[in-house]
């Protein structure tokens, strides 16, 4: 194969589902030692292009090249086998097994009459932790590691075949920043063997840091491809959703109504202590900082999933005790998670029954559930928040990650809370449905919610936020207003930097 002929190229690829032509002739090469970009909006299909590619859908029409030879991918396994490997962004993973277990799943080293060899899965599985350079070993149980090292397990299946393609789908979306340079050394790496490299993602910092070429699916039809160093992120975006976005900072004020929630001297064993703030109607206030700086433990315990150790919660004035999320939610208090599908959503049931979960005991008719009040909530909400769906009927796993928060926050709205807090709002969105999540958190303080956002995406931030709440290490560094913060002053305060220290 010479250096000129793609290591992976795929010709006119159609793929049909009921209803949905999902790839309409779609065609995308990569080259050996190239890392490619594959963009678009949740439900352009990329995923189902990767999928057609990892063996786990077939083609209705098109064909598949690895280098020059046309490859059939009947199954990931097959595929595996010719060279491509998938590293998805949904973790696929057995809890129960061991690290070395599920790296070599379905492949593991044997020894006479077919007994595995232990010895030499483990020291094969020890040599691959080494090079990403984490803190576990090949023995230790899958379900004891976070959902980040949990990720670099994924990634380390890539290392154990000699591959011509790996595709990366939404790598970094659970990896701090230490983890996500060793995820760019290993890619590197793999591009200097002359590994082709498909990288899916829609943090646009990473395509332009990492990416040599960027193609465009935009409603299952290929867009163009343009190379990245002579293009800019304003130029993707407009090729992914054919629009520009305001992608500015909040300069939209209204006037702000009474204190919702207010927070006094607030702890929680060693996860955070003596927090205090307050939440007015009409206004959004954010949360920033690093990864373990307390932020989502502070709203699991407004939520009722974890107790204080010490504070004061007050609603409305009055002093108020939360035990459970039932109790929450009956005093006006709503969660979407940051983990939408694992925490806000049945992936498995259909949009309405997702939609008024919560409320289910409300709308009994007898024994029974009223149907048609169902619908009615779905359909309002549906339309409120412009939730993209052949109708209710249709699963929630099987919607885009932006309509599938929809989803979440419409099952809270019909709720109508005091306080809706949202929890990293865009993860795993693009920047399409980002752009309209951002207009609806901003259009619900206009309607008089109280909303509390909290996000690791500084830009996201500083654009939805009338304050943001700067954390670090478990305390509030310092409150800033829309129109005092700056960059430079939010990275100094989640850096643990007072102003006198800055000084």
């Amino acid at each position: 194969m010479s250096d000129r002929t793609p290591a992976l190229r795929l010709e006119g690829i159609v793929k049909t589902f009921p209803g949905v032509r999902a790839l309409d002739g779609v065609s995308f090469d990569v080259m050996p030692g190239e890392v490619h970009a594959l963009m678009g909006e949740n439900g352009a299909g990329k995923s189902t292009l990767m999928k057609v590619l990892g063996g786990i859908y077939q083609p209705d029409e098109g064909r598949i090249f690895v280098g020059e030879v046309p490859a059939v991918m009947t199954s990931p396994l097959e595929a595996k086998a010719k060279g491509i490997v998938f590293i998805h962004q949904e973790l696929s993973l057995a809890e129960e097994l061991s690290v070395a277990e599920n790296i070599y799943l379905g492949e593991l080293p044997r020894k006479r009459f077919g007994l595995v060899d232990w010895a030499r899965l483990e020291q094969q599985t020890n040599a691959i932790l080494a090079k990403l350079r984490v803190g576990f070993d090949a023995k230790t149980r899958v379900g004891d590691l976070s959902i980040a090292n949990q990720q670099m397990v994924e990634i380390a299946r890539a290392l154990t075949v000699e591959a011509k393609a790996v595709i990366f789908d939404e790598p970094t979306a659970s990896l701090t920043d230490a983890e996500k340079v060793v995820l760019f050394d290993v890619i590197a790496g793999l591009q200097a063997q002359g590994v082709g490299i498909i990288y899916i993602s829609h943090r646009m910092e990473e395509i332009f840091k990492i990416t040599d070429r960027i193609s465009v699916l935009r409603d299952g039809s290929y867009r163009g491809t343009v190379k990245t160093a002579e293009t800019d992120e304003e130029s993707v975006t407009q090729l992914m959703i054919g629009r520009k976005l305001d992608l500015s900072r909040n300069e939209i004020h209204h006037a702000l109504g009474d204190v919702a929630l207010e927070v006094r001297g607030l702890s929680c064993a060693d996860l955070y202590t003596d927090v205090s703030f307050e939440v007015r109607r009409g206004e959004v206030l954010g949360f920033y900082g690093l990864v373990g700086a307390g932020r989502t433990e502070i709203a699991e315990t407004l939520f009722g999933l974890r107790d204080p150790s010490a504070g004061q919660i007050l609603l409305d004035g009055r002093d108020t005790v939360i035990r459970s999320p039932a109790a929450a939610i009956a005093l006006g208090i709503s969660l979407v998670p940051e983990d939408r599908k694992g925490q806000g959503l049945v992936l498995g049931m259909n949009c309405r029954d997702n939609m008024t979960l919560p409320q289910v005991d409300d709308l009994r008719a007898g024994p029974f559930v009223a149907e048609g009040a169902e619908v009615a909530i779905f359909d309002q909400y549906r339309d409120r928040l412009d939730i993209r769906t052949p109708g209710w009927k249709q699963l929630a796993g099987n919607l885009s990650g932006g309509n599938q928060q929809k989803i979440v926050i419409g099952k809270w709205l019909s709720m109508h809370p005091n306080v809706l807090i949202v929890d990293e709002p865009t993860r795993g969105i693009d920047v399409g449905s980002k752009s309209e999540i951002h207009n609806l958190i901003r259009e619900l303080a206009a309607q008089g919610y109280a909303v509390i956002v909290i996000s690791s995406e500084m830009p996201e931030i500083l654009h939805v936020s009338d304050r943001i709440v700067a954390m670090y290490s478990g305390r509030i560094m310092r409150t800033f207003t829309a129109e005092e913060v700056t960059e430079d002053k939010l990275i100094q305060a989640i850096s643990g930097l007072t102003p006198e220290n800055v000084a």
